[in-house]
C-alpha cells in the first residue's frame, strides 16, 4: 500500500511539472509583434515592436533597441539574434527601426553623416523618437533602456550611447566602430577597411559633449568582434573600447584624470565547446564592469553563436544574444 502511494505521489510530481512545461511553452509561443512608424523633421522610419509572453500593462518592463546591419531588417534580424525568444522568457520589449531604402540603398544606418552624429539630429532624432514612442505605448520601465546593434547598427549604437546617455542604461556594439568613426563616405570606407583615423581618445571627449545630460554618467558597454572579420576590421572594436574608456573617464567626474584606465582588470580565455575560442576583457569601476570586450578568435562578420543559418552569422562562436542580455539587465540609469 505504501509503495502504492509513492507511485501515485510520483505520477502527480511527474504530471505536475508536464503541465508547467506545457505552461511554459504556451507563455513562450505567446510573444507578438507589433507595428509602428515615426517621423520628425528629419524623416520617418517603420520599427516593429516584440511584445514578450505574459506582458501585462501593469508591470513596466525593459525595453533593448536592436539596430541591424546592412541588407537587413527587423524579422531577419530578430531571427538571427534570436532576441525575441529571450524576451519571451525574461520579459522585456524588443524594438527593431527598420532602415529606409530610399535613405540607403543597402539598408546601412548612416553612421558616418555628421548630421546623424549629433544629439537632436538625423536618424539618431529618429531612434531616439521611436524610444519615446514605444515608452509612451506601453509598460517600460525607463531605468531599463538599452541599445544594441551590428556592423552599421553597431557604428550607431555607439552613436546613440554617446548622444543619448541620459536615455539608455547601458549599451552593446557588435562588430561595429566608435562615435564618430569617420565623418564622411570616403572616410567610412577606410574605416571598415583599417580602423578610424582619429583618435579614439579625442573622440572620447566628443562623445561625452555630444550627451544632452547635464552630468553625463558612466556608461557600460560591451564590444563584441570577430579577430577575422573582413568587412569591419577588428581595429574598430578596440578603437571602440578606448573611445568609451575615455568618455566614461570623463563622465565620472568630468575630468579627463585617467580615473578609468585603459587596462584591463581581468583577461579571461573562453573556448565554446567544438567551436571557437573567445577572449574577455573586463575594464572595472568602482567595483563594477564598466566596459567588457569580447574577442571571438577566427570569426568573421558576424552574430556570433546565432543557430539561425543566416546570413552573417556564426553557430560557433559564443552565445552574443545570451551574453549581450546578461551584460546589460542589470543596468540602471
Amino acid at each position: 500500500m505504501k509503495s502504492g502511494i509513492v507511485f501515485i505521489k510520483a505520477v502527480l510530481l511527474l504530471l505536475c511539472s508536464w503541465l508547467a512545461a506545457g505552461s511554459a511553452f504556451a507563455q513562450s509561443a505567446g510573444g507578438h509583434w507589433d507595428f509602428g512608424v515615426y517621423g520628425n523633421l528629419f524623416g520617418a522610419r517603420e520599427y516593429q515592436v516584440w511584445v514578450p509572453a505574459g506582458y501585462e500593462a501593469s508591470k513596466p518592463l525593459p525595453v533593448l533597441l536592436v539596430l541591424h546591419g546592412c541588407v537587413n531588417g527587423p524579422n531577419l534580424m530578430g531571427e538571427a539574434s534570436g532576441f525575441n525568444d529571450v524576451a519571451d522568457v525574461e520579459g522585456f520589449i524588443v524594438v527593431y527601426p527598420r532602415q529606409n531604402v530610399t535613405s540607403n540603398p543597402t539598408r546601412c544606418w548612416n553612421w558616418q553623416l555628421p548630421i546623424n552624429q549629433a544629439r537632436g539630429s538625423g536618424e539618431a532624432s529618429i531612434l531616439a523618437g521611436i524610444v519615446d514612442a514605444v515608452k509612451a505605448g506601453y509598460a517600460v520601465d525607463p531605468r531599463r533602456i538599452y541599445v544594441t546593434g551590428i556592423s552599421a547598427g553597431g557604428a550607431m549604437t555607439s552613436i546613440m550611447l554617446a548622444c543619448y546617455s541620459d536615455v539608455f542604461a547601458a549599451g552593446a556594439i557588435h562588430s561595429g566602430g566608435m562615435y564618430k568613426g569617420a565623418t564622411t563616405v570616403s572616410g567610412s570606407a577606410y574605416a571598415l577597411l583599417a580602423g578610424s583615423i582619429y583618435s579614439p581618445e579625442s573622440n572620447g571627449k566628443l562623445a561625452w559633449q555630444c550627451s544632452g545630460s547635464p552630468s553625463p554618467r558612466p556608461l557600460p558597454v560591451l564590444v563584441f568582434h570577430g579577430s577575422a572579420d573582413a568587412t569591419v576590421n577588428p581595429v574598430n572594436g578596440q578603437q571602440a573600447v578606448r573611445q568609451f574608456l575615455q568618455t566614461n573617464d570623463l563622465a565620472d567626474d568630468g575630468l579627463d584624470n585617467d580615473s578609468v584606465k585603459y587596462v584591463p582588470t581581468s583577461t579571461i580565455a573562453g573556448q565554446v565547446p567544438g567551436g571557437r575560442a573567445y577572449t574577455v576583457k573586463n575594464y572595472t569601476y568602482g567595483g563594477k564592469t564598466l566596459v567588457q570586450d569580447y574577442l571571438v578568435h577566427g570569426m568573421g562578420h558576424a552574430w556570433s553563436g546565432s543557430n539561425s543559418g543566416l546570413p552573417f552569422t556564426d553557430p560557433q562562436g559564443p552565445d552574443a544574444t545570451l551574453i549581450t542580455w546578461l551584460f546589460l539587465k542589470d543596468q540602471l540609469r
